[in-house]
This record gives structure tokens, C-alpha cells and sequence, in this order.
């Protein structure tokens, strides 16, 4: 695994060293710096350069939503590598997810999610890809459903494009059965394997066969991006 390099820019002390914590038992994962205010962090990201800065929401002398503006403007201007921003925050306030993104936040985690959604949350992100948590994924996706492609209509907002003309080919040849449905509404809502098999009399064995095959269908290689995937395609609301 290529090492991800780390800023992390949280008020909190105990969150912020709970983090770094739980993040510095991936080898590869290095926390480059730190702040507790976001100008700190905007000098943090300039010195270090990292590969992504964990942003929270709500820091002392500006949000994490202009922070993330302000980075963006200073990005504009500079042909080198991308910091890539994840924000985490305990909200997931309809008004305050979008106007994360809107400001070209790349990817939005929850602050009560377990180590290793973090470290996929993290990898995902450096890799150049959007991470969204699933318990807040129906309010980015219903926005894009409802815009068409952005969240908003400036050249600041993260594009999250629908399906290509050869995802669209391969649905419609392999289409979702009404069981595997039944299964992927309740991984949109969160639910693990074994709460599925409780909500629908069928045993963990078979729900897991049922998750391959939507994976499979949808082309996607996690429960996150089935959520998503779902979402954006219509096949739940």
C-alpha cells in the first residue's frame, strides 16, 4: 500500500488524538501535521502538502466549509498536486452536507464511524475518489438526482457523474431481482448483514450471497459504493 500523507485539522483534543490514534496503526497512513483552528490548517496543508486534510466542520475561527473554500481558491492557482479534503463532523444536516460539497469537499465521513470505515474513507479519498458516509448519502444523491450533475452551479462544486453508457448496459442485461432490492434498501439504511437476515427470515449466508450479486450487478466492490450507486440510478429513493 502507497503511504497516504495526513493532515489533520480538528479543535478537539481528545477527537483529534482519537483520530490520529486509530489512523496510525495503518503503517502507511503518516499524520504529516495538525491544527486545532483552521488558519493553522491552511498553513499546515502549505508546509506539508499532504495527500489529504481531514477536516472538522466546526472549528473556532471559520468553518470547515470555508476553510475548504479557501483552499480550493488557493489550489486554483497552483499546478501541483490536489490536497484532497474529507470533512468530519457529528452533523448531518441537509443544509451543511451540501454546502460541503458545494465548496469542493471530496469526500464527508461521520465522526462516530469505526476504524476501518475511516482507513476506507481515507483511501478512498486519496485515491482521488468521493467517500460518502451512507447514513448521510440519500442527501448528496437526492441533490444530484434533483440538479442533474452538481451540487451546485459554480465551478467550485465536486461533479459526481451518473452511469456510464456501459454501467447503464450492464444493469439493464443483469437487472436487480426484487429480493436483492428488498436487501439493498436495508444496506442504504445502514443495516449489517445480520440485521438483514433478521428484518427478512433469511439466514446471513443468503444475504451475503445476495450482496455479492449486487455487487456484482451494479459493478461496485463495496457497501458504500452499492449505496451510492443505488441512489444515483434510481433504484431507491
Amino acid at each position: 500500500m502507497e503511504s497516504i500523507r495526513v493532515v489533520l485539522i480538528e479543535d478537539h483534543d481528545l477527537t483529534r488524538i482519537g483520530i490520529r490514534a486509530l489512523l496510525q496503526e495503518q503503517s502507511y497512513i503518516k499524520i504529516v501535521g495538525e491544527a486545532r483552528d483552521a488558519r493553522s490548517g491552511l498553513k499546515a496543508i502549505e508546509t506539508f502538502q499532504p495527500d489529504v486534510a481531514i477536516v472538522d466542520i466546526g472549528l473556532p475561527d471559520m468553518n470547515g466549509v470555508e476553510l475548504t473554500q479557501r483552499l480550493r481558491a488557493i489550489q486554483s492557482d497552483d499546478d501541483t498536486a490536489k490536497t484532497r479534503v474529507l470533512i468530519m463532523t457529528m452533523q448531518d444536516n441537509e443544509e451543511i452536507v451540501l454546502a460541503a460539497f458545494a465548496a469542493g469537499a471530496d469526500s464527508y465521513c461521520m465522526k462516530d464511524v469505526n476504524r476501518d470505515r475511516l482507513v476506507e474513507a481515507l483511501e478512498v479519498t486519496a485515491g482521488g475518489n468521493a467517500w460518502i458516509d451512507p447514513t448521510i448519502a440519500r442527501i448528496v444523491l437526492h441533490q444530484v438526482q434533483t440538479t442533474g450533475a452538481s451540487l451546485a452551479g459554480t465551478s467550485e462544486t465536486v461533479v459526481i457523474n451518473r452511469l456510464s453508457e456501459e454501467e447503464a448496459k450492464s444493469m439493464s442485461q443483469y437487472p436487480i431481482t426484487e429480493r436483492e432490492r428488498d436487501v439493498l434498501l436495508l444496506i442504504v439504511d445502514g443495516c449489517s448483514n445480520a440485521e438483514i437476515a433478521q428484518r427478512l427470515y433469511i439466514t446471513v449466508g443468503t444475504v451475503k450471497t445476495h450482496v455479492r450479486n449486487i455487487l456484482n450487478k451494479l459493478c461496485v466492490s463495496d457497501r458504500t459504493q452499492i449505496a451510492v450507486r443505488a441512489l444515483r440510478t434510481g433504484l431507491v429513493q
